[in-house]
Formats: structure tokens, C-alpha cells, sequence
């Protein structure tokens, strides 16, 4: 053989022999697994119902008057179905899990949390190490979640900006008064406080937050002024945490998918004719194969797109300096035919507050009363 020939022979023969090593690692993985039938048909169940209850979730807690109208309409209906009782134990059990302050929903985070990756260290990543992926890109997802879990436990124990007799002239000047949102020299019916702009009283905590956006049931706290930067940091980790998984867990089935060549089988049909694999076939093979990996996925993949439009939403807030609280009340103003008394003038809100993106940036990440207080000193 000519020297040239020689010399690629080697590099020819290690990729051959990697691609060998990769297929036979492959048909290792299919050959290990059985297809626990009764095991996919319970998973997917319990993915319905986790599925329902989020919807049903998503539903209670929203403040669109369309699903409130139709989370009303459906009480109607089932009232006249329900027994009484059983009516007055499901509302004493939603007053307590969303007007009351609890661990049950922080308690549910770390289970679902600690379930995905319980899974994902225990067959993705062994499996993904048999077929060579870097090491790096699988340890990728402990790393958002260690940071993930830190900016969680900020968000729950630090102080969102409570207001106190002590603190109330200092959180008065921060912000200026719009005289339609928030007008001057309104006192708080609870907390016998003059309300400072920007703030609202928190009925779960029972306290007025300067700069309050919402009451966060998943982390039994509100958002406020002093840990919102926490609060969108965790939700940015969150969504990156489970993106990562999905695009890892994806990666891994189509790359099992084509090492082992399984796209090119074929399978006899119900007629018994031979038939080429195809997509369909393909996605019923994996879920009965791996149904625990394709249930998370399945999980990860919707929990990514909530999270991501939840996200998009926050950064949405952020930019043009708005609270949660604000972009609800000032929802009106995007409808100005409102039939006004006669001798009043129409208000329109228009937010005062934004002075560009890195100020509104400058904003959540410096909190304006620390700003306002270094400032005075």
C-alpha cells in the first residue's frame, strides 16, 4: 500500500472501531431493557393526572377573568353534583394551599425536582456515558441545579421589602406617586400604614411589600423590592435546568435511535406484512422500551415551555419596570372607552416608572430603597 494509505489507515480504523463500540453499546442498552407494559401503562396515568392538576392549578390561580368565569361556571356545575361536605373540605383545602402561608407547595418542588433527577442520574447519565457523550455536557444540569437550589432558598427566606413603622418615610420617597394607581396619603386598613407608592398588602402574609409584584406559592413567599433579583434568577436557572434536561434526554434516545440503527428495521403489521419503521412506530417503541424516560421528557419538555413563557413574561415586566400587581391593575388602561361619570376625567395609567432598560435593570438588581438610603447617607 502507498505510504499515504498507510498513514490514514489508523485514524480509519479507531473511528470504525468507535462506531462499533457505540452500535454494540447501543444494542446493549435495547437488548438489557424489557418492555414493562403495565409499568408505561401506570407512568402514563400519573402523567395524566400531574398533567389535569396543573391545568387545574393554572386555572384557580389565574387572574384572566375568562378562566376565573369558567373556573366559576364549573363550581356551579359541580356544586349541584358534589355533596356539601365534601364542597366545604376542597375549599377549606384551597384556602390553606393559596391563602394561607405553607411548605406544601416548597415541599412538592423538591420532591418533583429530586424525582427528575433521581432518574436522570440513574439511567440517562449511565447510559449516555456508554455511548461517549462528554462528560461536561452531562454535568451540565447538576450545575444548574446547585445554583438553582441557592437562589431558591434566597427567595424564600429573604425579606421582600416588608414595610414597618420603622422603614415607612424612607419607602414613601422612593417612588413617585401616578395619583391614579397609587395616590398619596392612603393608609392601609391593616397595617395602619401610609402606603408608599409601588406597595400593596399581602393578604397570605399579612403585610404591606414595598414594590410587591405577587405572592409566590412555590417558594411561600412574596416578591418584592429586596429578593426579586433572587426570584428571576431562580426561575431563569429553573428554565435553563429543565431545557438542558430535555435536550440531553432527546439527545440521548435519537442517538440510541441511530447507533443501533433501529430506523432501518422493519415489523410485521396485523395483516403480516413487513413494514419499514417508521416515526409513529418509532415513538411507541421508545415509550414501552423506556417509559420512565420518555414520561420525564415528556414532563421536562412541557415544564420548559411554561417556565420559558413564564420567563418571558418576568423579563417583559423587568424591561419596562412593571410588577405583576401593576400590569393587572393597569390592565384597564389598554381599553379607554370606560363609561366615566359625567363630572369626573377620564385616567388612563401610564407608568411613570420606567427610565429605560439598564435603569429598570439597575432597578431589580439595586433596589431602589438601598439605592435611596446609600444616597441620603
Amino acid at each position: 500500500a502507498p505510504a499515504a494509505a498507510q498513514e490514514e489507515m489508523p485514524c480509519e480504523f479507531s473511528v470504525n472501531v468507535g462506531r462499533r463500540n457505540a452500535r454494540a453499546a447501543g444494542l446493549k442498552i435495547f437488548q438489557t431493557r424489557s418492555i414493562p407494559r403495565m409499568d408505561f401503562l401506570v407512568l402514563f396515568l400519573l402523567y395524566v393526572a400531574l398533567v389535569l392538576i396543573g391545568v387545574v392549578m393554572i386555572c384557580v390561580c389565574s387572574k384572566t377573568h375568562y378562566l376565573k368565569g369558567l373556573v366559576r361556571g364549573g363550581a356551579q356545575i359541580f356544586s349541584y353534583i358534589i355533596p356539601e361536605c365534601l364542597q366545604r373540605a376542597v375549599l377549606r383545602l384551597l384556602h390553606y394551599l393559596f391563602h394561607t402561608q405553607n411548605y406544601t407547595f416548597i415541599i412538592l418542588h423538591l420532591i418533583l425536582q429530586g424525582m427528575v433527577y433521581t432518574e436522570y442520574t440513574w439511567e440517562i447519565f449511565g447510559y449516555c456515558q456508554e455511548l461517549e457523550f462528554s462528560l461536561y455536557y452531562l454535568l451540565l444540569p447538576y450545575l444548574l441545579l446547585i445554583v438553582n437550589l441557592i437562589f431558591f432558598t434566597l427567595t424564600c427566606v429573604t425579606n421582600p421589602g416588608t414595610i414597618t413603622k420603622a422603614n415607612e418615610l424612607l419607602f414613601l420617597q422612593v417612588y413617585e406617586f401616578d395619583e391614579v394607581m397609587f395616590p398619596k396619603n392612603m393608609s392601609c386598613s391593616t397595617c395602619d400604614l401610609r402606603k408608599p407608592a409601588r406597595s400593596k398588602h399581602c393578604g397570605v402574609c399579612n403585610r404591606c411589600v414595598h414594590r410587591f409584584d405577587h405572592h409566590c406559592v412555590w417558594v411561600n413567599n412574596c416578591i418584592g423590592a429586596w429578593n426579586a433579583r433572587y426570584f428571576l434568577t431562580y426561575l431563569l436557572t429553573l428554565t435553563a435546568s429543565a431545557a438542558t434536561l430535555a435536550i440531553v434526554s432527546t439527545g440521548f434516545l435519537v442517538q440510541l435511535v441511530v447507533v443501533s440503527d433501529l430506523y432501518l428495521e422493519t415489523y410485521v403489521d396485523d395483516l403480516g406484512h413487513f413494514q419499514v419503521i417508521d416515526t409513529v412506530f418509532l415513538i411507541q417503541y421508545l415509550f414501552l422500551t423506556f417509559p420512565r424516560i420518555v414520561f420525564m421528557l415528556g414532563f421536562v419538555v412541557v415544564l420548559s415551555f411554561l417556565l420559558g413563557g413564564y420567563l418571558c413574561f418576568a423579563l417583559y415586566l423587568v424591561a419596562t419596570n412593571q410588577t405583576t400587581n401593576e400590569w393587572y391593575k393597569g390592565d384597564w388602561a389598554w381599553h379607554p372607552h370606560v363609561a366615566w361619570p359625567p363630572s369626573a376625567e377620564p385616567r388612563i395609567y401610564r407608568n411613570i416608572h420606567s427610565h429605560g432598560l439598564w435603569s429598570n435593570l439597575r432597578e431589580i438588581f439595586l433596589p431602589a430603597a438601598a439605592h435611596y438610603e446609600r444616597k441620603k447617607k
